[in-house]
């Protein structure tokens, strides 16, 4: 494959050419990296299993990693969705476009590759107008992944696209970056209670809020129905070691650890306890914010990674709200 293309769009209003450019890529069979509100997704004809190979190629995805379907409105479910439960019907309503991912049965029209040969499928209507107006330009549903190596932090440039998957995706629409930062929660809505397999951008109480109660399986026996849960994920180059908030003395001991162990050491805090510890560029203070928190966790890792830390030391939060999304990449991040 030739060098990857960038194209530079607007966020909120993309020029209508490059869309079409996009699309066209799409339509032959090729990969189109694009931004969502969560991250930039690598997008590619749902119905064409050539262009599907090449994502898990790309990627180096395992091939028991199931994709996310992206549409950009209810009609493109018809050949996806077998059935929508009411549930899912509520949270559709109520979140799409947004960092939503629902599983449902799907139909006989997806390939097995798309959903790791499970009887469902995950689909999700993204909040960013670049994204919809490339799903509208092309017609049909795309697959969108994260577009990063399979196991690293996910992207929120598109300059992280870039860094990964240079010559392997012909085309990056480059709208800037994300705003969540975060991947989108995915819902398994053919059960009752529905079960969250992958927490994310859209917290468990506001889900509960619009449909009462529903169980939390990020790793058990629900959990093969996601992305996200089954493999390491989220990871930088470097080592990471999860540290309790707050804790300014057992933070100063792993950092004298690890120094004694001749480690270059990278760190990022949030909590006022810890903001002053040290300073420097290995040292990365985040804001206290868990919204903004998540907004740069994913590019902070990479731009510590740039500097080729071997370790990374990072500050626990509060396990709540948006919080608990958060410590799930990063108990993630850190295993092995």
């Amino acid at each position: 494959m030739a060098d990857t293309k960038i194209l530079s769009v607007s966020p909120t209003d993309p020029d209508p050419d490059a869309i079409e450019q996009a699309a066209a890529v799409l339509r032959k069979g090729g990969l189109v990296a694009f931004p969502t509100e969560t991250v930039y997704g690598l997008g590619a004809d749902v119905l064409n299993l050539g262009a599907i190979k090449k994502v898990f190629e790309a990627k180096g995805r395992p091939s028991d990693n199931p994709l996310i379907v992206h549409v950009a409105g209810t009609k493109q479910l018809d050949d996806i969705v077998d059935e929508i439960p009411d549930k899912g019907k509520t949270l559709g309503e109520a979140f799409w476009p947004g960092p939503l991912t629902l599983v449902m049965k799907r139909t006989i029209l997806v390939s097995d590759l798309v959903t790791s040969g499970l009887d469902t499928v995950a689909v999700r209507m993204p909040g960013h107008p670049v994204a919809l107006a490339l799903i509208r330009a092309f017609g049909e549903g795309i697959v969108g992944p994260s577009a990063n190596l399979s196991g690293r932090p996910s992207p929120t440039a598109a300059s992280h696209v870039y860094d990964d998957l240079r010559g392997h995706v012909d085309l990056i629409l480059d709208a800037g970056p994300t705003v969540i930062g975060l991947e989108s929660t995915v819902v398994d809505v053919t059960v009752d209670p529905p079960v969250i397999l992958r927490l994310g951008g859209l917290t468990r109480e506001r889900i509960e809020e619009a449909i009462g109660n529903v169980e939390t399986d990020t790793s058990g026996e629900h959990g093969v129905r996601s992305p996200g849960t089954r493999h390491r994920h989220y990871a930088p180059r470097a080592q990471v070691i999860l540290a309790r908030m707050g804790d300014a003395a057992a933070f100063g001991a792993v950092l004298r650890e690890q120094r004694q162990l001749g480690k270059n050491v990278g760190c990022i805090v949030h909590s006022q306890l810890l903001s002053h510890l040290e300073s420097g560029d290995f040292y990365r203070v985040l804001p206290s914010s868990m919204e903004i928190f998540g907004r740069y966790l994913f590019r902070t890792l990479r731009e510590l990674d740039a500097l080729r830390v071997d370790v990374i030391v990072i500050e626990g939060v509060e396990e709540h709200g948006l919080g608990a999304t958060i410590m799930d990449r990063l108990r993630r991040a850190s295993q092995g």
